[in-house]
């Protein structure tokens, strides 16, 4: 690795000039962490495993950052994906590997397959990571094997909350919980940290671990679920209640300016688990999250369009209807980017039946039914998110499709006005117009 220098560029820089060839092999050894983790285990079983106090974001109750800043102030980059009438991104979570870089790259190059595009509305324009981008406990020595060196390729932003092995911090190691993350995604300004290796990409300039991402057509909730393995934790005792305050006022600023575009609350942790519908998942939900959530949805007034999350190793779709006013919220799990991907079930147990109903509605209690998954052994993929000043679109491609193939195995749209699944109205790329002038000349 170069030396411990951090390198101020002052504009930000992201995928290399030319495109390099997938590595074989990690940089650093990856010594097996199960030692550390039978220390966990038996911490855990002691209950001396409590959720860990996080730094307060710069930017006061309601952080804040927008694509605009993210990229440099480039505000005519801005204007003209306004003016195109929609903006694509990519979101995913679980992306870090502890065996080697294949799994990884067969994720990234898809990601980076994307980019391909001859329509420029289409191309992506940054990518949300969920959480867990480095394993097993964030040490800043894996962030150019596991993070860095995939995305190199990657020709825009990446964003990213924190998830639990991201803030986990080893008893071995004697380093302050999300140092490195915070290090390579909470930055002052565009640098580029000795983590990187000798790459170009710059540290991203979040606030903190929980701050509003404001893009066209799009505003991101990000919300920090701590380093528990299972539950979420977003306020309690030990961290405190800054989070609950962030929420409020960011729904509260969505209301008062009466904000049209999509709203998305973004976490690792879900809120709603397949092991959670009498599965044997690996991760379950967090209910004392969600209702802590709920809480401040309802005060406000205003309740997110999706909600986006990681944590279980693979893809997961369900739909909230809410019983006050039939609005539907997609709860999405993607957790499968690269580490680990995992069935639902164990042993001979059969995977689940879906569409099923896992919560029945009754009185004030909202109805959540299992749509979709895509979870086995092997199986990674991503989510690519279209939004317009209508719609918001999301779907779930499989890497296993490869570089060639741009159709979604699964996808989910909602209406921004009536908060409801709809039907997604396809973009006019000019296929019609070729197709008529191709047929006179075949006459």
């Amino acid at each position: 690795m170069p030396n411990n220098t951090i390198r101020e560029i002052g504009k930000p820089v992201w995928a290399q000039p030319e495109p390099t060839e997938d590595p074989t092999i990690f940089r650093v050894k990856h010594p097996s962490d199960a030692p550390i983790y039978k220390e966990i285990d038996e911490l855990n079983k002691e209950h001396k495993i409590h959720p860990l106090p996080f730094p307060v974001p710069r930017g006061g109750v309601e952080p804040s950052l927008t694509l605009e800043q993210v990229l440099g102030g480039n505000a005519e980059a801005v204007k003209k994906i306004t003016k195109e009438g929609q903006i694509v991104f990519h979101a995913g979570g679980d992306c870090g590997s502890t065996s080697g870089p294949a799994t990884q790259n067969l994720v990234t190059d898809k990601l980076v397959s994307d980019f391909q595009e001859h329509i420029e509305k289409e191309l992506p324009r940054f990518c949300l990571l969920l959480g867990d981008i480095v394993y097993s406990f964030g040490e800043k020595e894996y962030y150019f094997d596991q993070f860095y060196e995939p995305y190199r390729n990657y020709a825009a932003p990446i964003l990213a909350v924190a998830g639990n092995h991201d803030g986990m911090v080893s008893p071995e190691a004697h380093v302050a919980s999300l140092e490195a993350y915070l290090r390579n995604f909470c930055a002052e300004q565009f640098v580029i940290t000795p983590e990187a290796g000798g790459l170009s990409r710059i540290a991203q300039i979040q606030p903190g671990v929980f701050f509003t991402f404001e893009a066209p057509f799009v505003r991101v909730l990000a919300i920090y679920s701590n380093t528990l393995e299972d539950p979420g934790v977003i306020a309690d005792e030990n961290i405190g209640d800054s989070q609950l305050k962030y929420l409020q006022a960011a729904l509260t600023r969505v209301k008062k300016e009466g904000y049209k575009g999509a709203v998305i609350i973004a976490n690792h942790h879900p809120p709603y688990a397949g092991s959670g519908s009498g599965t044997a998942g690996r991760h379950g939900g967090s209910p004392k999250m969600l209702a802590q959530i709920d809480e401040i949805c309802n005060k406000v007034g205003v309740w997110p369009h999706a909600f986006l999350s990681g944590h279980a190793h693979n893809y997961q779709r369900f739909t909230r209807t809410r019983s006050s006013d039939g609005t539907e919220i997609p709860y999405i799990i993607c957790g499968n980017m690269g580490h680990n991907a995992q069935r639902l079930t164990r042993g001979n147990t059969p995977p689940p039946r879906v569409p099923q109903i896992i919560q029945k509605a009754q009185g004030k209690t909202d109805q959540v039914s299992f749509e979709r998954y895509d979870a086995d052994n092997g199986h990674f993929g991503y989510l690519r998110i279209v939004v317009n000043e209508s719609q918001l679109r999301i779907e779930y491609h499989p890497a296993s499709d490869g570089a060639h193939a741009k159709t979604p195995d699964d996808s989910v749209t909602i209406d921004l006005k009536t908060r409801k699944r709809t039907q997604f109205k396809p973009n006019d790329h000019g296929w019609s117009e070729r197709a008529q002038r191709w047929r006179k000349v075949r006459r």
